[in-house]
């Protein structure tokens, strides 16, 4: 009973000091307010007005004719017109802030970043896209290493025994970079699910991943039983976020513990057994560590471009060929220390043999 006298004060503590850090001063700001008002009445900022903010006497929306309408390129980001009023109302607020000296502030939670022909964070879709692409080439010559580089089984099957788990990996790696570049470019709550989804899985993943690796757990039964609690788990929080509450402080907790496991137990790993491409496993973990910080220490967007975020995202794409160069080298030392070589003498020569040992 003593102990729930104490939690409860510290909870309502906690509530409301995550309700401060989470407020936005933007929105709150009463010019700002006023000019989103005004805008979604008359669908106007200044001079300015957009043709999707004309309304009916019953209050649908006039998309007017064809030569009023938005280009593609634009409506198929689905700008309304209370995003576009928002969006031109902090632009405005922005520079009226900008002539006295006054920093940029948040707007609904957002830093105010420059639209690039509709897309909302441009820096972070093109280090978002740069990761995919990274991720892709990483996997292609970790394909083609498997199976046109190093020997294969009779059943053209690789000898390295955690090839498929680096390909779900791959796969899971591709999904969230794609989803991140899609809601990088339009916030909305679908985008905004799919992303952190994918984020969430990608995580969860990745731990097993290092569990099994670190510890060479080989035979099938034993990995459902590792893997099945954390499945449990990450598959709970993702259902939890999106059919319950997208709580961003719960996730990013979630989120932060399951990077900073992954990363001891690679960094351990690599110590212990004295991997030989530890050195690469090391600047990931490190570096990989330090770009953590910026999710924590947010700022504004430079220039209306880049913030710590978009940063965040610029870092892992050398970091990503780093990572998969050392999932190469893994398999390749794997595979080599199944190859035990003996010589035969056979009359005046020597024969080189090679045996596989699977064991």
């Amino acid at each position: 009973m003593i102990m729930h006298r104490y939690w409860i004060p510290l909870f309502a503590v906690l509530s409301c000091l995550v309700a401060t850090l989470d407020a936005s001063v933007g929105d709150s700001d009463p010019l700002y307010r006023a000019c989103v008002g005004q805008c979604e009445k008359t669908g106007c900022v200044g001079e300015r007005c957009f043709p999707h903010c004309k309304f009916s006497s019953d209050g649908v929306s006039i998309d007017g004719p064809w030569y009023m309408q938005e280009p593609l390129y634009m409506r198929w980001k689905q700008w309304d017109c209370q995003s576009d009023c928002r969006y031109n109302c902090m632009v405005e607020r922005e520079n009226q802030r900008e002539a006295p000296g006054d920093g940029p502030v948040k707007y609904h939670g957002k830093w105010p970043f420059k639209r690039v022909y509709g897309i909302q964070e441009p820096a972070s879709v093109v280090f978002s896209a740069l990761n995919l692409a990274m991720h892709f080439h990483g996997w292609l010559s970790f394909f083609i290493l498997l199976y046109y580089k190093l020997p294969l089984k009779q059943d053209k099957k690789g000898y390295y025994e955690f090839a498929t788990l680096w390909h779900i990996y791959g796969l899971f790696s591709l999904n969230s970079w794609f989803w991140s570049a899609v809601f990088h470019s339009r916030d909305v709550d679908l985008t905004e699910k799919l992303d952190y989804s994918s984020a969430v899985a990608l995580l969860g993943y990745s731990l097993i991943l290092a569990i099994l690796r670190s510890f060479n757990v080989r035979d099938e039964a034993a990995r459902v039983m590792v893997s099945a609690p954390l499945l449990a788990f990450v598959t709970t929080h993702i259902l939890y976020l999106n059919f319950y509450k997208l709580d961003y402080g719960w996730n990013m907790k979630v989120c932060v513990l399951m990077a900073v496991a992954q990363l001891l137990i690679w960094g351990i790993w690599a110590g212990v057994t004295r991997h030989p491409s530890r050195l690469k496993l090391w600047v990931v973990v490190f570096v990989g560590g330090l770009a953590m910080l910026l999710e924590i220490y947010d700022f504004p967007p430079i220039y209306g471009y880049l913030d710590a975020h978009a940063l965040w995202h610029a870092m892992t794409i050398p970091l990503t060929y780093i990572w998969w160069s050392f999932i190469g080298d893994d398999a390749k030392f794997q595979t080599t220390n199944l190859v035990k070589k003996f010589e035969i003498p056979f009359g005046q020569k020597t024969i080189t043999l090679q045996r596989w040992d699977c064991k």
